[in-house]
Order: structure tokens, then sequence, then C-alpha cells
């Protein structure tokens, strides 16, 4: 078991679309993560974590939660996270923590009519009930403006459009909230015995689309020197759209990548670090893009979990987002990060996301590290995939 006495400052690093294989310390040859290589060598390695519903609102529900959908509340895409929630923040602040949020947060009420992309959403005030019980609270609710953010909360009452790489802002604020905690510990009040400690979650929109945005200086790699999957048909439409959309795709995760590596760099080493993503991206696999669906790059998520003093591994537990905010309170209750003893975790997707390229229907599966069995909503077996042997998952067993 992973153990340490100390009740550790905690930082929940949590990304979009950023699918499990895309890191180079995964073997990624495409991806350049030096930031995210260095923590996966002092980190626990969780290389069997997949997301319980691979799209971003159900998918932060159930983290945030401990619950999956729909019991928590999130059937459809534009459900709000019920304000009577119990999340991770209150979880922790009655065990004397600090709690403090910072980017997207994906959970309010939106217009299903306004335009996903730009300021409509980006722009939309989430009210002080439905900050998920975090004490402090910077972020926006959707927009995908992977550049010059709008941001409101705390400290920024009315929506405020700030200039920058989203990452980079973000990272950059969280920073000096964090920065802020440090002082009023090397410089305590007369009355405080003793400080509290923090937990932050900083949520970065990247490297979901659109890919095309720029990405803080960084260049996109060349299309065609690309190394794609041998799932990811060759010679058509998919092929190029895959190589096209991976491009942006890569400079994106190398420009976030940065941005984390100088939030890391703020910190120091006696905090807890938590990097992992909502979901993946298809990116051309089986002809297929977006996510939403229940393949591999669409379910399978990074997680990587820094304890300070304990040193690096690779766990094979088979581990969901959603059993995340239970290792993390059992861990500061009792000084261990548990082991998953299930051996296999439930996957679905609650409804029908009709956006383009998501997936056409509901479905729910379960995943074990050798299998992979998917249901249409009727009950229906869709897929049934040996892990094991065909990683690819390009023969169906149906």
């Amino acid at each position: 078991m992973t153990t340490s006495k100390q009740t550790p400052d905690v930082l929940w690093i949590v990304t979009t679309q950023w699918r499990a294989q895309a890191t180079g310390y995964a073997g990624d040859p495409n991806a350049r993560t030096p930031s995210l290589d260095a923590l996966a060598a002092r980190a626990i390695n969780f290389t069997q974590a997949v997301t319980p519903h691979p799209f971003g609102p159900f998918a932060r529900a159930a983290l945030l939660t401990g619950v999956l959908s729909p019991e928590n509340g999130v059937r459809e895409y534009f459900d709000p996270l019920p304000v009577e929630s119990r999340t991770i923040a209150h979880e922790l602040r009655e065990r004397g923590y600090e709690t403090a949020f910072f980017g997207k947060w994906h959970l309010w009420k939106r217009d299903p009519a306004a335009p996903l992309v730009g300021e409509a959403h980006a722009k939309i005030v989430v009210p002080l009930e439905a900050h998920g019980g975090f004490d402090f609270w910077e972020g926006f609710e959707g927009g995908f403006l992977l550049n010059d953010p709008w941001l409101h909360g705390t400290r920024v009452v009315e929506p405020t459009q700030f200039r920058g790489y989203q990452a980079d802002v973000l990272c950059e604020r969280t920073a000096e909230w964090l920065n802020e905690q440090i002082t009023k510990a090397k410089n305590p009040a007369p009355k405080i015995i003793e400080r509290k400690p923090w937990f932050c979650m900083v949520s970065l929109e990247s490297p979901h689309p659109p890919y095309d945005a720029p990405a803080a200086g960084i260049s996109a790699p060349n299309e065609a020197s690309l190394e794609l999957a041998a799932n990811v048909p060759r010679g058509g439409e998919a092929e190029a759209k895959a190589r096209r959309e991976l491009a942006g795709y890569y400079a994106h995760i190398e420009a976030t990548d940065r941005a984390i590596g100088r939030l890391l760099a703020s910190v120091g080493d006696s905090v807890m670090v938590v990097f992992t993503s909502v979901h993946g991206d298809m990116h051309g696999a089986h002809g297929l893009f977006r996510k939403g669906w229940p393949y591999e790059e669409s379910v399978r998520v990074p997680l990587l979990v820094r304890v300070p003093g304990v040193h690096a591994e690779t766990r094979e537990d088979v581990v969901s987002l959603v059993d995340l905010s239970v290792m993390i309170t059992k861990f500061i209750d009792h000084g261990v990060l548990p082991r998953v003893e299930a051996t296999s975790s439930q996957i679905s997707m609650p409804s029908v996301v009709r956006l383009p390229q998501q997936c056409d229907r509901m479905w729910r599966g379960v995943r074990s590290k050798t299998r992979k069995q998917v249901f249409n909503a009727d009950g229906s077996v869709w897929l049934d995939l040996d892990l094991a042997n065909d990683p690819g998952e390009l023969k169906n067993r149906v």
C-alpha cells in the first residue's frame, strides 16, 4: 500500500479530451509532454484508468460527486448538476481543508439554442449556490475559447476577459492563489495556530477542439510525419481528417503541458498532485471522431497521482474517475492510497448528445483489463472486445 502520515495539500489538474495514449511517458511518438513525463517519473501511473462517461458534463459530475450519471442528476448534455449535490469539496471542507476551483465548470444551465463555441456560453454566470461547495471559485461555464478566456467568480464578480492562452491564464491565476496560501502559512495571523491544508482543482479545456486555434506559439507538427494507430483506416478522408486534426491536437497538448509544468514548479514537492482528463478523442480510430464512443481512445484517460515521499510505480488497478474522490478522502483519513479491488469498471453514455460526429446511441458497458462488453439501450450486445489479444479493438466478437 502507498502510505503517508502527513495531511497533504492536494492539487487536481483535470484536462479535457486528453486521451490516455497521448503522452510521451505512455509511448506516443507524436506527443511532446516533458512536464508530464517528469511528473510520471515520480508518480503512481494508473494505466487502466477510464472515464465512466466519455462526455464532459456526465464525466465532470461523476468526478466531483463520486456518483455515476444519471444518478448524480446529469442525464442530458444540458442538465446542470443539482445545487444540493455533495462533492469532493464538501468532503474536504469537513476535513478542515480550504478549497478552490479554477477553470471550466460545464455543469450549470446553458441555452441549447445558443452557439456552443463563443462568448454566449463563455460569459454565462455560474451563481454562488452552484459552485459545488468550493470556498473559492473562479472560472467559466463553457464556450471552448482556448485563447482569451472569460472568467468570473470570487474575485472577479462580472465575466472579464483575460488575454492569453487559456491554460496559461488558468495556471497562472491558480499559482497566484496557491502562493497566497503559502504566504499565509509563512506569516500566520496572531490568532491562527495552524493553517488549513488546501485542496485546489484546476479544470483546463485544452486539448479540446477547435484544434486549429492558436496554441501559445507552439507550431503544429507536420501532418504527414504523424504516426497513426493501426485502427485508423488508411487512404481516405478518415486518415486525412485524423492527420489534420491531430496536428493541432498535439500542438495544444504541448502548450498545455508547458502551462502545467509552470504550475507544478510553483507548488514544490510537498503537494499531492493528481493529473487526469474527463475523456479522450477517437481521432479517426475505426473511422470515428470526437467522444461519446465506447472505444479505448474515447474511454481511457491518463491518471497520475504523485504522493509526497512515495516512490513512483505503475498500477493496473481497474480504476474510474468516479473512484477518485473516495481514493483521495481515504488517503487523507488513513494515510493510505487504497487499491481499487474491483475487477471491472462501469462505462456508459446516459443519453445521445445530438452534436456532429458524436456517438449516435445510448449505451452501457463493462470494461476489465482484458475484456469490454457494451450493450445497447434495449439490452442487446453491441460490442464484445478482447482487450488482451486485440488492443486495437479491431474484431467485434458479436
